[in-house]
């Protein structure tokens, strides 16, 4: 390589007054190099090339033995690169078009020259080699990187179907959710319409997604849309999409999301809070495919399966006229109920620890793991939020710790009041919820307070005495009567 970073230019020209007066403009800003014939001219071309090469070259047209374009037409099958630009005190036609036409000349510049004109003209030539060279070197690494990105893009749909399929659903051994999971992944395959109900939290969405990553569309788009977040109209322009003008506000088109999961899978949460009007709309859209946007002209074509989730029961919804029969039946071509939280108790420390992972890695925080007095709580307690109030008390518990092990104390209030290894059909926090006798009742709503009690202050019974008013013999004396002591 040549130690000059300047770029380099081969000046060819028969007369030598001129080649002087070409050097002294141009090497300021460039590499010059002379000769004054096409001979010379290429043997220069030949030992620069390993060198790093000529990248631009000026050629006077009229010379002895070969004229400027003809030795850019040989200058071109050996060195293409090379920016080729020829300067003539003539004009004729014939040899611009054959400049052009034969040796790809890059501009034809006239004698007499101007020094700023010609170095402009040299700079821009520069530019456009470099980006000749910019050009060919993206399209190599392109065609190299085409198998890896192929296989970039395969390992990431792996990863995907991994994190959403029904792996991805926490489950025990005896889960009732194992049925649902064998459902999905018989009729995945097929494209079928899916309604999903279930309570609120309790993974709907994650089934739907699984679903979606276990069909033959899982390589296209899954799209959600929350039904009930929005009122009728907003929510035809959402998914329907518009026109400019259609109405105020429309300011430019705007993509529907059925449009956006042409090919993929929409999945309408919350299909329960839409409107009768709305309905008929939905479900023309889903017995043609095809829809009109507002304010549109034509109808617009799409391929898109459809699953639907809502947490009302939706035969009463239709026995009592509040959601149409022909939809329904149009939603629910395969039914699946996800059971709640309370009918899974042996899914409930599986699912705290995958929680618990996923909330270190959200907050930044890390710990040992819940306590067994926290799993014992946790275990007993109904979550009448299923699995999102699970999450939330986890989350909570983890920011609010200062010890590497989270302690069943950092629990909210209604959780700790649930007795342990009692199965809990009411909120015991309340006095009609307990059994026994006016005294039975009495004691086991007291027993729960010193219990809760005891587990906010760590089982110091010097706090927790002073906070109920006791003495440390009178507290003694309840744990012994109510079996409470710290296991």
């Amino acid at each position: 390589m040549r130690k000059s970073r300047l770029p380099a230019v081969l000046v060819v020209d028969d007369e030598v007054r001129s080649l002087e007066a070409l050097r002294r403009t141009l090497e300021e800003d460039f590499d010059v190099f002379t000769a004054t014939s096409a001979e010379a001219a290429m043997e220069i071309l030949e030992h620069e090339a390993p060198l790093g090469g000529i990248q631009l070259i000026v050629c006077d047209q009229r010379m002895p033995g070969m004229t400027g374009v003809q030795f850019l037409q040989k200058v071109r099958s050996q060195w293409p690169d090379a920016v080729r630009i020829i300067l003539s005190g003539y004009t004729d036609a014939e040899d611009i078009i054959a400049g052009v036409n034969d040796a790809g000349i890059y501009q034809y510049l006239l004698k007499p020259w101007q020094p700023e004109q010609l170095l402009l003209t040299l700079k821009t030539a520069y530019s456009v080699w470099r980006m000749q060279q910019e050009n060919q070197r993206l399209s190599l690494e392109l065609r190299a990187a085409e198998p890896v990105l192929k296989k970039r893009v395969e390992v990431k749909h792996q990863r995907v179907q991994s994190a959403f399929g029904t792996g991805n659903l926490v489950r025990a051994p005896a889960s009732p959710l194992n049925e649902v999971c064998q459902l999905i992944e018989r009729i995945a395959p097929f494209d079928l319409s899916v309604l999903i109900s279930g309570e609120s939290g309790t993974g709907k969405e994650m089934v739907a997604r699984a679903i979606h990553y276990a069909s033959t569309r899982a390589d296209k788009a899954f799209i959600i849309e929350n039904c009930g977040a929005l009122p009728d109209q907003l929510l035809e322009a959402e998914l329907f999409g518009y026109k400019r003008g259609a109405f105020t506000g429309a300011y430019e088109d705007r993509i529907g999301l059925f449009q956006q999961a042409d090919g993929g899978t929409l999945f309408l949460d919350e299909i329960g809070e839409t409107s009768p009007a709305f309905q008929v709309k939905l479900l023309r859209v889903l017995q043609e495919g095809e829809f009109r946007p507002l304010g549109g002209a034509r109808p617009v074509s799409v391929d898109v399966r459809v699953l639907a989730a809502t947490n009302r029961d939706l035969e009463t919804e239709v026995r009592e006229g509040r959601f149409r029969e022909d939809l329904y039946y149009r939603l629910a071509t395969v039914s699946l109920n996800v059971p709640p939280l309370r009918e899974r108790p042996m899914d409930i420390p599986l699912l705290a620890q995958r929680l618990l992972a996923s909330a270190q890695q959200g907050l930044g925080k890390s710990c040992n793991g819940l306590s067994s007095e926290a799993a014992a709580c946790i275990a007993a307690y109904r979550w009448p939020g299923n699995v999102r109030e699970l999450q939330n008390e986890i989350l909570r518990m983890l920011a609010l710790s200062d010890t590497p092990v989270l302690g069943a104390e950092l629990l909210s209030p209604r959780v700790l009041r649930t007795p342990v290894g009692e199965t809990q059909e009411a909120d015991l926090s309340l006095l009609a919820g307990l059994q026994g006798s006016l005294k039975e009742r009495l004691e086991q709503l007291e027993a729960q307070v010193v219990k809760e009690t005891l587990i906010r202050h760590r089982w110091n019974k010097s706090k927790a005495a002073l906070e109920l008013g006791l003495s440390r013999v009178g507290l003694r004396n309840k744990l012994e009567r109510y079996g409470l002591e710290k296991k």
